[in-house]
């Protein structure tokens, strides 16, 4: 009986709001902003029969190997060559993007996978939340270079012209799961 009670008082204090801080005044949030409605690209049409033709537009996914892709390539670029390891997209204005993979024992850890690649005034980065080393590549140009994964490396390289496109370049990357 003593606990009942007992019980009761406090559960009649608690619920009354005896020794609760008064709220303070919260300012309601200002509206969100009128969505901004998306344009939808128009389709081009095929040009006529006899017609000059106009160049297509750039790649927005690129295959390099493998099942590895860039998901973003810079305006006017075509692939110039490439094998079952890497890509080489190029430009006529003289820019290129070159990207590589490289499996197996030499990509086994970063260390190991650097050792083989040549970067000159190299500082470290992330790439997606991998370590990765980015500089000036000895032939020219700027190169970026990570581990995918334990026994899986990338590296792009790009002309200078493209530099500033580099890490957009990287981040879009996008590999096989579990490969």
């Amino acid at each position: 009986m003593s606990f009942t009670a007992t019980a009761l008082i406090i559960y009649a204090i608690f619920s009354s709001g005896f020794g609760r801080l008064p709220r303070a005044a919260i300012r309601a949030p200002e509206p969100l902003p009128a969505p901004v409605p998306v344009q939808v690209p128009v389709p081009v049409q095929p040009p006529a029969a006899g017609s000059v033709a106009v160049p297509r537009p750039a790649e927005t996914v690129a295959v390099v190997a493998d099942g590895f892709w860039l998901t973003y390539l810079p305006g006017g670029l075509v692939r110039t060559g490439g094998d079952g390891t890497g890509a080489r997209f190029a430009s006529a204005a003289g820019g290129f993007v070159e990207a590589q993979v490289t499996r197996g024992t030499v990509a086994a850890d970063l260390a190991r996978f650097l050792s083989r690649i040549k970067v000159r005034d190299a500082r470290a980065t992330t790439v997606r939340g991998r370590p990765a080393v980015a500089g000036r590549h000895p032939a020219g140009g700027r190169l970026i270079a990570w581990l995918e994964r334990p026994g899986t490396g990338m590296s792009i390289r790009v002309s200078d012209s493209l530099g500033g496109e580099l890490l957009a370049l990287a981040a879009s990357v996008r590999a096989p799961v579990g490969d």
